[in-house]
């Protein structure tokens, strides 16, 4: 049940993602980097906060009428400011759920990324916390609907002996004390959504947090423009002596308001309560996750200690311990429950080279059921195919991920999948790039902006260019590899590429190319 889900929602998803990439290419598609755009949007709230904050009356009597100077009289700064914090708060709020969803529908939260997955969870009842609390400050109409309804939803809880919607919310009571920590409160609660956002990103290397430049220009013009067009206004005034008229709900964070009206408070506890268990136990009840999932192993004789696996390893599932067989030195040690079994450490190991002469390709840190010897032959095999000594053709290697380059279909070209592209190490590309009987070979993979495995094909990218360690390294026969990132989505324009690649390969020697 739980894939056919994610199948479907990912059905839905996925052209609206292949749009964006249609439109604005990968590294400006928003839907990889809804995370970042999260954080974007959380600063943008903040600062408007800020400000808001400088003329914000903590009074009873005074609030209200400050939102509304700042609304009115200061609407050249002070109404752009109100206007953005609300609409870069509801922003917000699509982003996060998106990036829910779509981490969702992609798998993407088992193994390595559940400690993310799971530490998300209160960061969405601390976000919504969070802005509901700000509808309150207003005091108009909407904030005494916001505020009864809220405070009859937290007297259904066992824990509140007095009920507060009716001892607590009259004109007769309420005080500027409530308002004072009113203020408190959200001041408080973004603070630790704040925290919680890195500790959300702490086992995660190099966590993107700042969208792309263009995108996030982007953003801020579009949230700035909508809120000269449509400014955000206030209702009426709220007095807790009459009854309210008809409301303008915000359907971004008031979604269960209507639910608690018509259901009563039990059942949308259980609702949310329910809703919020079953996302932090999905990683366990996962189909996927309860098989026998591929952890990487580490070959003691085989590994020197370079460190260089530590340094790849999206996920930290890798540490550096001393050595069992050698005094003085390192070994890599691999935390299960973290690993992932994307590979990408054997692609990085100096002793996964086809150059060894041995009976068997035993690296220092190897995929059990994708080993670097499996993989020489399956390089062996599509040699092979390839007929070597009666003519020429393509390698192209992919990630099982992106695009399924087994079905290419280009004569002359041979696909091979990996379970992430950053898993085929350099040196193998430099050994293929040696034998005559290959004119070329194609790297590709999913987009460095979207990589399932979050770094392999930018480690590749590195590797390739001498960034990073192993590297590629420079001879003319090394002239023949290129690459070519494309998401699922471009199947199309990847055949297209290889079949021209394939018609033309470089020639070693020559101008070469400039490898994607």
């Amino acid at each position: 049940m739980i894939r056919a889900l994610a199948r479907t929602a990912r059905a839905g998803l996925a052209p609206l993602e292949h749009l964006f990439t249609r439109l604005y290419g990968t590294a400006g598609n928003p839907f990889h980097q809804l995370g970042a755009l999260s954080y974007l949007l959380f600063w943008i709230v903040t600062v408007t906060g800020v400000y808001l904050f400088i003329f914000f009356d903590t009074s009873l009597g005074g609030a209200y009428l400050s939102v509304e100077y700042l609304t009115t009289t200061q609407w050249y700064l002070g109404g752009v400011m109100r206007s953005l914090h609300r609409y870069g708060s509801d922003a917000m709020a699509v982003t996060v759920t998106l990036h829910l969803v779509r981490e969702f529908t992609l798998g993407r939260y088992r193994g390595g990324r559940t400690f993310s997955w799971v530490s998300g969870v209160p960061l969405l009842w601390l976000l919504f916390a969070s802005a509901i609390g700000g509808f309150w400050l207003v005091w108009d109409e909407l904030a005494q609907y916001v505020a009864i309804v809220t405070t009859e939803w937290l007297d259904w809880l066992p824990n509140f002996s007095e009920p507060m919607a009716g001892n607590f919310l009259t004109n007769a009571v309420l005080s500027d004390r409530f308002f004072s920590l009113l203020v408190f409160l959200h001041i408080a609660i973004p603070l630790f959504l704040l925290v919680g956002m890195f500790i959300h990103i702490k086992r995660l290397k190099e966590a993107r947090t700042k969208p792309e430049r263009s995108l996030q220009w982007l953003v801020i013009g579009g949230l700035v423009v909508l809120s000269l067009i449509k400014p955000v206004v206030s209702m009426g005034p709220a007095d807790l002596a009459n009854g309210l008229a008809e409301l303008r709900l915000d359907w971004f964070y008031l979604n269960v308001y209507p639910l608690i009206d018509r259901w009563g408070p039990g059942p949308v506890w259980g609702l949310l309560v329910g809703f919020s268990t079953l996302l932090v136990l999905l990683p366990w009840l996962s189909p996927v996750a309860r098989a026998s999932k591929q952890v990487a192993i580490v070959n003691p004789p085989n590994c020197n200690g370079c460190s260089w696996c530590y340094q790849d390893c999206p996920y930290e599932a890798i540490q550096m311990v001393p050595h069992v067989d050698k005094s003085g030195r390192r070994m890599a040690q691999v935390d299960p429950d973290l690993c992932t079994g994307c590979g990408i450490c054997s692609g990085s190991c100096p002793s996964a080279t086809p150059f060894r002469h041995v009976d068997e390709l035993v690296s220092g840190i190897d995929l059990p059921g994708f080993s670097i010897d499996h993989l020489k032959g399956e390089v062996e095999s599509a040699l092979d195919r390839l007929q070597c000594g009666a003519g020429q053709g393509v390698l192209v290697f992919g990630c099982k991920y992106a695009n399924d380059v087994t079905r290419l279909d280009i004569p002359g070209v041979e696909g091979l999948t990996l379970p992430c592209i950053a898993q085929l190490p350099p040196s193998f590309m430099d050994y293929l790039a040696r034998k005559d009987c290959v004119s070329g070979i194609f790297i590709t993979g999913c987009s460095p902006d979207d990589c399932y495995a979050r770094l392999g094909s930018r480690w590749v990218d590195e590797r390739m260019h001498k960034e990073r360690m192993p590297y590629l390294r420079p001879s003319p026969t090394t002239e023949k590899i290129t690459s070519w990132w494309a998401g699922a989505g471009e199947r199309r324009a990847l055949r297209e590429k290889v079949a021209a690649f394939a018609s033309a390969p470089p020639t070693p020697g020559g101008e070469g190319d400039d490898r994607g």
